[in-house]
């Protein structure tokens, strides 16, 4: 796999993600019922802030439960979020509806963790993708069937594909059709919500580098979400560090990696596993577990597992702002100066 190189650190900001908040109600008993208890609310996110330029790859990764789905969820207007705005090219995407809505989802597409449950069983690989184009109107009805193969071929799939159905094809196959069929309506965005990560590893390197491939090609924009961090490093241009529902580092790449800052970043780095046998870190993994987002802690939220936490990170929740370099953010007590 080939890890990008162009400096898309100046390129215009295509999406802006500011305060963005999300809960989901629990489902009460019912005797909470005849209590009269409050609805209790899982807080998926808590105000996450991050910007998305133009043309590059944004890798956003964390733990699980740390709200990766929920925010990839809510860029395409699959979860509305409670609190916060998303703008897309200057559009209120939280207030679009109707024709603007369906336009925006045209721009900003999704491909699914599972492809297979995303694909209607029935449909054949032509009619899935040629209802896309044709809902949208993107081609004329006679050069329809073309458009189908040359997304095909853009996916590395083979002619004869357009008369097959979904489980005639392997779980890498239909990651390209997934793919193809959101190419079909010429997104400007891509969301991989863990793309690869019911793959092969073989496959996974076939489906990143045909995702680098597309990028360059077609100038898309891609939200790579994702929890192996071999993967974000090398397809990311940027990455954002997530947990509990919030940004708590985003940097470009190499510098997260080779410089992390937070010390929840150091931990992951510190636990992802390596090929070399006398690597040796110097940094203590993350210990414990996940607060549970019912009951999220007071000030940090990493404080419970930090082993650098002192008085402040106990009462005080951190900004995310700017530390030893302009575009390396961290929301952290340690770099408050």
């Amino acid at each position: 796999m080939t890890q990008p190189t162009v400096d898309l650190s100046a390129g215009p900001v295509i999406l802006n993600i500011s305060g963005l908040h999300k809960t989901f109600p629990v489902m009460q008993s019912l005797v909470d019922r005849l209590r009269g208890e409050a609805v209790r609310e899982v807080k998926a996110l808590n105000g996450v802030s991050l910007d998305v330029r133009r043309g590059e790859t944004l890798g956003i990764v964390g733990e699980s439960g740390c709200g990766k789905t929920t925010l990839a969820r809510c860029i395409v207007r699959l979860y509305d979020a409670n609190d916060g705005s998303i703008h897309f090219d200057s559009l209120d995407v939280l207030a679009l509806e109707g024709a603007a809505l369906r336009a925006y989802h045209r721009r900003v597409q999704m491909v699914f963790q599972d492809p297979f449950n995303s694909l209607n069983p029935r449909m054949t690989v032509g009619q899935t993708l040629g209802e896309a184009i044709r809902v949208h109107r993107l081609r004329p009805p006679g050069q329809v069937d073309d458009r189908i193969h040359e997304l095909l071929d853009l996916v590395g799939l083979p002619p004869d594909a357009v008369d097959r159905l979904p489980h005639e094809f392997s779980g890498g196959q239909r990651q390209r059709i997934g793919i193809a069929r959101c190419l079909a309506v010429e997104p400007e965005i891509l969301v991989a919500d863990e793309l690869v990560s019911a793959l092969d590893v073989s496959v996974q390197a076939q489906i990143i580098n045909l995702l680098l491939d597309l990028q360059e090609r077609l100038h898309l924009t891609v939200l790579f979400v994702a929890h192996d961090l071999r993967l974000v490093r090398h397809i990311s241009h940027r990455v954002a560090v997530m947990y509990l529902g919030s940004v708590v580092e985003i940097a470009e790449t190499e510098r997260v990696f080779s410089q992390p800052l937070h010390p929840y970043t150091q931990a992951l780095i510190s636990a992802a596993p390596t090929l070399d046998p006398t690597s040796k870190s110097t940094v203590e993994a993350v210990r414990g577990e996940l607060p549970s987002p019912l009951n999220l802690p007071k000030g940090c939220p990493f404080h419970t597992r930090c082993p650098q936490a002192f008085d402040r990170c106990r009462v005080e929740i951190p900004r995310l702002k700017a530390s030893t370099a302009e575009q390396h953010l961290v929301a952290c007590h340690l770099y408050d100066t």
